[in-house]
């Protein structure tokens, strides 16, 4: 032991003469310098250096809360009273168990939120808002309270649109949501948990993201995906770009607990745009069909079918009637632009067609067999309805 503490000892002392050696040889040598004025060590206090990013989001904010609702959707006993597939709510995985409670004997209620679309009155929200409801109340920015009525819904979407007896109300400048960048900052402004004009920031994570919400086939998912938090409450509230201009409707959240764990959706304003204009002018959404069964192409598929390309929507067959079997388009075709515009995945196509109108023509480039090949196709109606 004693021989331990004495080596540790010599080894201290040691370094405490090689220390003192390298200060006295620091000393003694000299070296040239040159004549520098002195500089701050920190500029942790000054202002960061110009960007094109406005971290000062107040004047969104304030253009954004105004033109945002506050629904209160009720519904009476008969109208709660359902059927054991009508009672599953498709929304539980994304805001947890039943938001409107358990006891479907029992009048139900629940809360949204809804985006004023005209000054007149009409307001664009969530199906999923209102769907079960045969009352609701719009509270407004003011906390001036109107009776809505129902204008109309589809379901693919998860769109709606109600009107209340109003003039003069505050709207918002769409944005053009085919140019919104991942990595764009967006605020989300609406009623979480009841608390009324709640404003959250974050970034665009992602777009065109299918998430299986609406329970595929017929349905259009193509959302706008961002890390602003998002909770119950939120749906049908708007999605504002930087300069507090109306880019989507609020709709989902990933989660596993009911409340925001990271990420949400919504749904881009072209799209919105166009079926709410369909529902106010008609009543419902006049959806048009290319009349194709289609599926993401990746490299084994391109490799089966003998091209270069990756990306793109490979047609697995044409329906029968429609319009891509008129146009001319074939089976193992590879739908790479619409008009165009680059398309890469099937929600890309969906909503690009989705956005277009009965009767429409639009120049489909498809890969056929590593050739690309321009094909206009006149669209047809799709005669099924999506919410009855």
């Amino acid at each position: 032991m004693k021989q331990i503490f004495s080596f540790i000892a010599a080894s201290i002392f040691g370094g405490l003469i090689a220390l003192g050696g390298a200060t006295l040889i620091q000393q003694r040598t000299t070296h040239p310098t040159a004549s520098v004025p002195a500089k701050e060590a920190s500029f942790i206090n000054q202002s960061p250096a110009s960007t094109n990013v406005p971290f000062d989001f107040t004047a969104a904010a304030a253009k954004a809360m105004p033109a945002v609702v506050h629904i209160a959707a009720s519904a009476k006993k008969k109208t709660a009273e359902r059927t054991p597939d009508e009672r599953i709510n498709p929304l539980r995985f994304f805001f947890g168990e039943d938001l409107f409670g358990d006891s479907f004997n029992a009048p139900k209620e629940g809360t949204g939120s809804g985006v004023i679309y005209t000054t007149d009155g009409y307001i664009i929200t969530n199906n999923h808002v209102v769907e079960f409801a045969d009352e609701l109340e719009v509270t407004l920015y003011d906390n001036r309270k109107f009776k809505a009525k129902l204008i109309g819904r589809d379901t693919r979407t998860d769109l709606a649109v109600i009107k209340i007896d109003a003039n003069g109300l505050t709207t918002l400048k769409l944005a053009d949501s085919d140019k919104a960048k991942v990595g764009e900052w967006v605020l989300a402004v609406g009623n979480p948990f009841n608390l009324t004009s709640t404003v959250t920031a974050g970034i665009i994570s992602a777009k065109g993201r299918n998430i299986n919400l609406l329970g595929g086939g017929s349905a259009i998912e193509a959302f706008i995906q961002t890390d602003a938090a998002v909770n119950p409450g939120n749906s049908g509230g708007a999605l504002v770009d930087a300069n507090g201009n109306l880019l989507g409707i609020n709709t989902a959240i990933a989660t596993r607990t009911g409340v925001f764990s990271g990420y949400s959706f919504a749904i881009p304003v072209n799209l919105t745009k166009r079926i709410v204009d369909d529902i106010i002018e008609f009543g419902d959404y006049r959806r048009p069909l290319l009349g194709i069964n289609i599926y993401d192409l990746d490299s084994k598929g391109a490799a089966e079918l003998g091209i270069s390309i990756t990306q793109g929507v490979v047609v697995d067959n044409v329906i029968n009637g429609g319009s891509a079997q008129y146009a001319g388009i074939q089976p193992k075709d590879v739908i790479v632009k619409v008009d165009g515009r680059d398309v890469k995945s099937v929600p890309e196509l969906q909503e690009i067609i989705g956005r277009s109108k009965v009767g429409d023509v639009v120049n489909v480039t498809v890969n056929r067999k590593g050739q690309n090949k321009d094909i206009p196709v006149k669209l047809k109606a799709d005669n099924t309805t999506s919410n009855r």
